[in-house]
């Protein structure tokens, strides 16, 4: 007898009020200089993009992205720790990615600490170029680290 795994699939949705506790508790758990629930809510309440994903009724993941004049920004992305080292990431930014084309965004921006090794890395797999460095940019626990600006030409 031979038993065969299928790859979990998880599935996208919009980013509802009702998830926003949710998704704070996966950003605390992800992140020392986590976003408030403020800026979660006024993301939602300002009409940008946020969606999560969600596999078996449990968030996994969530992102949100600025769409202005042909540009995208990505605010936040994240997947769950519990989660992380499994594809996911990909998967939550290629889906980003797919909704940007499909608001005709000609350009998509982010920012990423340096020090966030398998983001930069995934990014730079996913066809993203680094066009600059702001200093300072985030605080960290010796001060404040620089951000890489990066850019994906659609």
């Amino acid at each position: 007898m031979s038993a065969v795994l299928k790859p979990l699939e998880f599935d996208f949705r919009p980013m509802m009020r009702e998830d926003l506790e949710a998704v704070v508790r996966i950003e605390r758990a992800a992140y020392p200089y986590p976003w408030t629930f403020g800026n979660f809510r006024d993301c939602l309440d300002s009409g940008y993009a946020c969606w999560v994903s969600e596999l078996d009724g449990q968030l996994t993941g969530y992102w949100i992205m600025m769409l202005a004049a042909g540009e995208g920004h990505i605010l936040n992305c994240c997947v769950a720790p519990a989660w992380q080292g499994r594809g996911f990431g990909r998967h939550l930014v290629e889906h980003l990615i797919d909704s940007a084309r499909a608001h005709n965004t000609e350009y998509l921006f982010l920012e990423v600490r340096p020090s966030n090794r398998p983001a930069l890395g995934l990014y730079q797999r996913l066809g993203f170029a680094s066009v600059g460095l702001r200093k300072g940019y985030y605080p960290a626990d010796q001060g404040q680290e620089d951000a890489v600006v990066m850019r994906l030409d659609l």
